[in-house]
């Protein structure tokens, strides 16, 4: 079962998006130096549709993006979740924040359109460092995929940067 601990409206985890940021619960990733320890206990409210539809009612006049925060303990219930919202939100970007290396090879991507992929590793940095060695994805609408890491280093504002150094 896939659980969320909190949420927020965010406007820097995916670029030029009023996302959503829907932080799963029972991380198995343990990454040294996590941001959100708290996430490795399953804890929290459970996220299915209806409840994902409670969410997205509270703040659907000014979020753009939906991106669930973790999961990788629950790979295919994130990619259904995201799916469900291709369909019923079509106006609505998706993403994900998976701490694994490589997206799962049994699970459905073409439902996402921002995929952040790479355990944290402090000494590579966040997706802010120019040696981290986390990469965001995104779909084009031909389909194809394509690198955008670089939009988070080329930040300029100090503040943006500070921000990103403890959201990655």
């Amino acid at each position: 079962m896939l659980k969320y601990a909190n949420h927020d409206v965010v406007f820097q985890e995916i670029p030029d998006q009023v996302t959503l940021a829907i932080n799963i619960s029972n991380c198995p990733n343990h990454c040294p130096g996590c941001h959100s320890p708290y996430l490795w206990d399953d804890v929290g409210k459970e996220l299915n549709a209806t409840e994902l539809e409670k969410l997205i009612a509270k703040y659907k006049d000014c979020i753009t993006c939906v991106c669930f925060m973790g999961g990788d303990a629950a790979p295919k219930e994130v990619a259904n979740l995201a799916g469900y919202i291709k369909k019923a939100h079509r106006e609505l970007a998706t993403g994900w924040y998976s701490g694994k290396n490589e997206f799962p090879k049994d699970v459905n991507d073409s439902c996402f359109d921002y995929i952040k992929l790479g355990r944290y590793d402090a000494q590579c940095g966040p997706l802010s460092s120019p040696t981290t060695n986390q990469r965001m994805m995104q779909r084009l609408a031909d389909g194809r995929v394509k690198d955008i890491t670089e939009f988070f280093q080329k930040q300029k504002n100090p503040m943006v940067t500070s921000m990103l150094n403890k959201h990655s």
